[in-house]
């Protein structure tokens, strides 16, 4: 059975988009709800971040799309695949404005390019995507 290619998540949060804009673009917001520790070299296409999970290891985000406060997109590696290999993930933010705060896309997509044996590099993403949101949604509460 192949690899389904992409993971869809949708959260509606209760803040501006500027707020959410800055945890998903400043080093002191990625580290707060995404890792527990962030690096943003330049916040351009072209531009890399890292992001640091305690334990886990520190993964390169290579930025593909900054588009204030609506669009940010970035690559990363896909875990499971050697060191250095070139096949990456697109993960992309949109943000919706909404009568009460904000509506948060994000998806993730080039799962497909992996063969079988790496299937639980999606299911893992997909699981963290629903435990990482529900983190972001946590970061801008308590920052209220």
């Amino acid at each position: 059975m192949p690899v389904p290619d992409r993971i869809e998540r949708t959260l509606e949060l209760a803040h501006p988009p500027a707020r959410v804009w800055a945890a998903l673009t400043t080093a002191e917001g990625l580290g707060g709800w995404f890792g527990s520790h962030a690096e943003i070299d330049d916040l351009r296409p072209g531009g890399e971040a890292r992001v640091r999970w305690d334990g886990q290891g520190e993964f390169t985000l290579w930025i593909q799309v900054v588009e204030p406060p609506r669009r940010f997109a970035y690559t990363w590696a896909i875990e499971g695949l050697p060191a250095g290999d070139p096949r990456r993930t697109y993960v992309e933010f949109t943000l919706e404005p909404t009568g009460t705060g904000t509506r948060v896309t994000v998806v993730e997509s080039g799962f497909a390019q992996l063969p079988e044996q790496l299937a639980g590099a999606y299911e893992s993403n997909a699981d963290g995507w629903r435990m990482e949101l529900a983190e972001l949604a946590g970061y801008l509460d308590a920052a209220s």
